[in-house]
């Protein structure tokens, strides 16, 4: 059953509206990382190796259950496409710029210097080439 306000809105899109504002105010925002016109990072030279090591220990398809660490079963970070399709939410979570460092991931494990996070808000920022 669907309960819905007089407006037609269901309790359960305002209930999703209401974890997405707060999933954003807390996440402290994006790193405000720009990419510049000389960035060598590549997904071969960093983020191959950076997602190995701080990511894909919990964020892998091949993890289920408890194996993922509470890591939402639907954002998996195995191919440099599932990456690019989650740039922002990255950024927002994990990268550094000049707008912050965010810091929320990983939550467990290995966790990357402030230095590695800037290259990923750069790589990031480049579109995660």
């Amino acid at each position: 059953m669907q309960w819905l306000n007089n407006s037609g809105v269901s309790l359960v899109q305002v209930l999703a509206f209401v974890v997405a504002i707060c999933s954003a105010g807390c996440s402290g925002g994006g790193s405000g990382a720009t990419c510049p016109s000389d960035s060598s990072l590549s997904y071969e030279s960093f983020g191959e190796d950076f997602f190995a090591r701080y990511c894909t220990t919990c964020h892998a398809s091949a993890l289920n259950g408890a194996a993922r660490l509470s890591a939402p079963s639907d954002v998996n970070f195995d191919t440099v496409e599932l990456i690019q399709s989650q740039i922002a939410s990255i950024d927002e979570q994990a990268a550094a710029g000049p707008d912050g460092v965010n810091t929320a991931m990983p939550n467990a494990g290995a966790r990357p210097t402030d230095e590695e996070r800037r290259q990923l808000g750069e790589w990031l920022a480049c579109g995660a080439p």
